[in-house]
């Protein structure tokens, strides 16, 4: 122990990071102390540290001497983890339409995640919630650039808090962070191997419904939305036929593809891609938030595409997604000057926080954005890279999601030629009900768990907060989910 403290202060005495820590022991909306340890702060990262990416940090309400440390990241790009904060698997919940002191109330939330691990709710890539950067060549972010970046902040991190170098560590995140967050973990394994202090006690990952292979996660989308009968038969038929199996990258010259997806986009056209039992109509009937949403439609390209093609939207905006009123009042909290004052962010650094940066939104087709570039199409190589290591993965979909079906997330990770174990689409149970179904993977010494949770939408914990705390508590104590 001793060894690892005198690495760490020899590093952080040469090392010119910008850090800031500041405990949290009351937020504005909660009526009292805090009844956990609550840590926001800032680390540099990038070039001359220029990137300054924001993060909540949670310790374990359970045993934080052992519990696993998890960081989680938010889909997007570009989305403030403000979201998991509050609706997925944090320790708090807004209160629609309550106030103390003019400011949304809060509650804890029984379900959250922080009973079970220390959790880190990064805000990034760099402009992403209340991160921000310190020049105009360090604003544009990338698949590549946000995995490494986001790599590197996990090693200061760690190196800042030495208290959780022994701890068990898992990169975690939801939808596009699934680009990503293979991305991260192989970076630590090799950054590890490679001799970087401080050495992180990685154990592996987790991703819930994650954007994986973009072109096969996206083309899935049609068999699933012929499973749960939102399109016949025959129509899924004819145009698998008439596309030869290929939607996402679907010939636009070919008259009778393009006729038959059309028809096909009618079909789903009043279907809420998130969660297809869900309205897509606020009860405000003078308000209509959410956009139709097709399988697939045809766009003018945005940015460096050669040919315009077909574009399928990998998922609805958090901006258009607002009939659910919490998240207006989580901007409005989130926004408060007394919020921002107890959180310590930056002063004239961070005007607005919002929920999703729609500057670096990403839709399928797209490979370029004015603050993302979007360099990797599929993040499958890195998963065949961990399973040649030590480490345990659990993949997690909502089996209502349109976004990313289940579906083409079991494909790929069919096509890693793992051997299937004890499970093969075998039920698992929350408080004696079926919860959903699992199979579970090895190779070596790498282990994998994919799990769907029976009624969960695109952000899984948010729909059945108490199943997946179930789901991921057992996981965590490597027993059957």
């Amino acid at each position: 122990m001793y060894k690892w403290l005198l690495l760490i202060l020899l590093w952080a005495a040469s090392s010119s990071v910008i850090t800031s820590q500041t405990i949290v022991k009351m937020l504005p909306g909660y009526p009292g102390p805090l009844p956990f340890k609550l840590e926001s702060g800032y680390i540099g990262v990038g070039e001359d540290e220029a990137v300054q990416l924001f993060y909540f940090f949670v310790e374990s309400e359970g045993n934080p001497e052992v519990d696993p440390l998890i960081i989680w990241l938010a889909g997007g790009p570009g989305c403030s983890n403000l979201h998991a904060f509050f609706f997925e698997i944090g320790p708090l919940k807004v209160l629609n339409g309550k106030f103390i002191d003019d400011v949304p109330a809060l509650q804890v939330d029984p379900n959250s995640w922080t009973k079970l691990a220390s959790i880190i709710y990064l805000d990034g890539p760099t402009l992403t919630g209340y991160s921000y950067t310190t020049t105009s060549e360090s604003a544009r972010s990338s698949d590549t650039l946000s995995a490494s970046q986001t790599t590197e902040f996990i090693r200061k991190f760690v190196r800042d808090h030495p208290k959780f170098l022994q701890n068990p560590m898992y990169v975690t995140g939801i939808s596009y962070s699934g680009i990503v967050i293979p991305m991260i973990a192989e970076g630590i394994y090799k950054g590890n191997e490679q001799g970087l202090e401080p050495t992180i006690n990685i154990k592996g990952y987790m991703a819930g419904n994650p954007l994986t292979n973009k072109s096969g996660d996206i083309n899935s989308r049609f068999e699933f939305a012929y499973e749960m009968a939102l399109i016949s038969k025959d129509l899924f038929e004819s145009t698998k036929e008439d596309c030869n199996g290929e939607y996402a990258e679907a010939d636009d010259k070919n008259m009778l593809c393009i006729s038959r997806i059309n028809e096909a986009n009618k079909r789903v056209s009043g279907i809420n891609i998130s969660h297809i039992l869900d309205p897509i109509f606020c009860d405000n009937s003078t308000t209509k938030l959410i956009p139709t949403v097709n399988l697939i439609r045809m766009r003018k390209q945005r940015s460096v595409r050669e040919n315009p093609i077909m574009i399928i939207h990998a998922q609805p905006s958090v901006k258009d997604t607002i009939c659910n009123v919490d998240y207006f009042y989580a901007m409005l909290w989130a926004n408060n000057k007394n919020v921002m004052k107890a959180l310590n962010v930056r002063k004239g650094r961070v005007t607005e926080e919002t929920l999703c940066n729609m500057d670096m939104k990403y839709d399928y087709g797209y490979t370029s954005l004015p603050l993302y570039e979007f360099n990797v199409q599929s993040s499958v190589v890195h998963h065949e890279e961990l399973s040649k290591r030590n480490c345990r993965a659990l993949i997690f979909s909502g089996d209502h999601d349109l976004t990313i079906p289940h579906v083409g997330t079991h494909n790929w990770i069919k096509s890693l030629n793992l051997t299937i174990t004890e499970s093969n689409w075998d039920a698992w149970y929350s408080d004696g009900q079926v919860a959903g179904y699992k199979t579970t993977y090895a190779h070596d010494n790498y282990s994998l768990v994919f799990a769907t949770v029976k009624g969960g939408g695109h952000t899984v914990p948010q729909y059945k907060p108490k199943q997946c705390f179930d789901m991921v508590k057992r996981w965590f104590a490597h027993e059957p989910i």
